[in-house]
């Protein structure tokens, strides 16, 4: 038989374009002068692909289902998953990939880069110019950070990341993708690329409810919980108490009691 039609990977992934900058749209004017403000700092249609969802008229898709679309059709080395009211202006392409090259010899796990975020529990970190022309400078670059806004997240194209399948909105995103960076086993950073946002936020009502359904589903993903494969059993837990008591021989074996009386093997059959 033969067997030409395998195609046989190499180690060197090859991409057409450095960098897809992709757009949720629903202010056309304004997209354009973001597009525009790219251009000018030397992100190029011969180095850059542009992807955009048109909700100007009516919601093509949210936050969530959008950008996974992006991450899906994105071609590009490194993904950008940007707002349509930001401008470019202190820096350019060469700036970013001079980032882009330092972040590599730091931390060669990273897996997405921003702009502004949240650093811990008490800090954040603000490297952003307002519309107002205010400068929020962080002079301590690049820093590592848990959670990113929104405005401008670039994505490593190889780190295979997604958003969550069961949040919707247009609210908190940054810190989804940055969750499951995490869980991934890589890292998200703050780095020196200023640019202008025209918006300082909004923390509507919808901005509360995304915040509440995305405490919930990570209270349910990283819940204490026993494991079982083909040919081993353990329990996982974030707790370290949990994790030692529950993978002890007796609870192992008072678990399995609890799922032969109470939890069947027809109990999760669908019909």
């Amino acid at each position: 038989m033969d067997f030409s039609f395998v195609k046989t990977l190499s180690s060197t992934e090859r991409f057409p374009f450095r960098y897809s900058i992709c757009t949720l749209v629903s202010k056309p004017q304004e997209y354009q002068e973001m597009i525009n403000s790219f251009i000018q700092a030397g992100f190029s249609t011969d180095l850059c692909e542009y992807l955009c969802i048109d909700n100007s008229k009516t919601n093509t898709y949210d936050a969530f289902g959008g950008l996974n679309r992006f991450l899906r059709e994105a071609k590009g080395e490194y993904i950008i998953l940007c707002h349509q009211d930001i401008l470019l202006h202190d820096h350019n392409i060469n700036d970013l990939d001079k980032r882009i090259e330092e972040m590599d010899f730091i931390d060669a796990n990273w897996g997405i880069l921003s702009n502004a975020g949240g650093i811990n529990l008490k800090y954040v970190a603000m490297h952003v110019t307002q519309n107002s022309g205010n400068r929020l400078i962080e002079h301590l670059l690049p820093l590592k950070t848990k959670t990113v806004d929104e405005n401008f997240i670039l994505v490593k194209s190889t780190s295979n990341l997604a958003l969550s399948h069961n949040l919707k909105g247009f609210h908190m995103y940054g810190t989804d993708i940055c969750l499951i960076c995490e869980t991934l086993g890589l890292t998200s950073y703050i780095i020196d690329f200023n640019l202008t946002h025209k918006s300082n936020g909004n923390a509507d009502a919808s901005f509360y409810k995304i915040r509440k359904e995305l405490m919930r589903k990570y209270r349910l993903a990283w819940r204490g919980r026993f494991i079982s494969t083909t040919i081993t059993r353990f329990y996982i837990s974030g707790n370290n108490l949990a994790f030692k008591l529950f993978n002890t021989g007796i609870s192992m074996f008072l678990a399995r009691q609890y799922y032969k009386f109470f939890r069947r093997k027809n109990k999760y059959y669908c019909k």
